[in-house]
């Protein structure tokens, strides 16, 4: 279908209904995400701290009693995780944050628009992820304290991984909040969902040698999708004997077969998409 376009006055103006002015209404409410982040500077700062503290103080206390049997700082092997951490809590809010918006009734200034709410909903999907994951940039500052390299494509990789699993926590959030009407009830419940999430992806713990039951809860974990990949990824720019990448980095397995690198990122991707399509239909369907 092409653009329908009217001149009026000599300036060209795009109609209602037409590919261009969706991507505008998108755009728009990516824009309104990103300025909202920009003004709640105490948000920045929480979201901030709770990995710190874990990469610092938690990483610090876990490597004076876990041993890698190389020279690695336990705290390397933990910085993926929190790297996936900082965006975990921070997209998921974003997204639930539609419920603040239906209770003061913005949601509705923004439905009675001339756009689709599939529109609404993939550009505050988009800007969710967005300032999750510019919210990363300070963590990937501080990689040097924790022994992992400065590295143009290394940031770049975690960048990319770190973009798709901020865009699906918010597309669950966003799912979560076309049903939930208050929130009070939507915080709870989004708790109780991404905290199991985070501790079944191995953020904070290898996952070689887990119990058989773990070990099935933490392969069905979308999140584990992204926060192996990013551990790969930074393990490739470290020189490790085989055993410690074998016992801190171990390859994820359905059965007997050992899941390529690019086939967990495609999981991560379908999964993500998934919860995206999911989150507008759902909200398609809710008044």
């Amino acid at each position: 279908m092409t653009t329908l376009e009217t001149v009026r006055k000599g300036q060209t103006t795009i109609a209602p209904g037409g590919l261009a002015h969706e991507l505008r209404a998108t755009t728009m409410v990516w824009r309104r995400e990103l300025i909202r982040f920009r003004h709640d500077r105490t948000r920045m700062l929480a979201m901030l701290l709770q990995p710190v503290l874990f990469l610092f103080v938690l990483g610090t206390g876990l490597s004076s009693v876990i041993s890698t049997g190389t020279e690695i700082d336990f705290r390397t092997f933990l910085f993926p995780g929190v790297l996936a951490m900082s965006v975990l809590f921070s997209a998921a809010f974003a997204g639930i944050s539609l419920v603040w918006d239906r209770e003061f009734g913005f949601l509705r200034e923004m439905l009675v628009a001339p756009v689709s709410k599939s529109a609404i909903i993939l550009g505050k999907c988009l800007g969710g992820a967005t300032t999750a994951t510019l919210q990363t940039l300070v963590l990937l500052a501080l990689a040097g304290l924790v022994g992992v390299p400065y590295n143009l494509m290394l940031f770049l990789s975690l960048l990319g991984l770190l973009f798709v699993g901020a865009l699906m926590l918010t597309a669950l959030g966003v799912l979560l909040s076309a049903r939930v009407k208050q929130i009070q009830a939507a915080m709870p419940l989004s708790q109780l969902i991404i905290t199991p999430m985070m501790f079944l992806s191995g953020a904070l713990f290898p996952m070689a040698n887990l119990p058989g039951w773990l070990a099935v809860l933490t392969k069905i974990n979308p999140l584990t999708y992204v926060v192996q990949p990013m551990r790969s990824v930074v393990f490739d720019y470290l020189t490790l004997p085989a055993t410690a990448r074998a016992a801190f980095n171990p390859a994820i397995t359905w059965g007997a077969w050992t899941v390529p690198l690019g086939v967990q990122v495609l999981v991560a991707v379908a999964c993500t998409a998934g919860l995206v399509a999911a989150g507008i239909a759902v909200f398609n369907r809710t008044d």
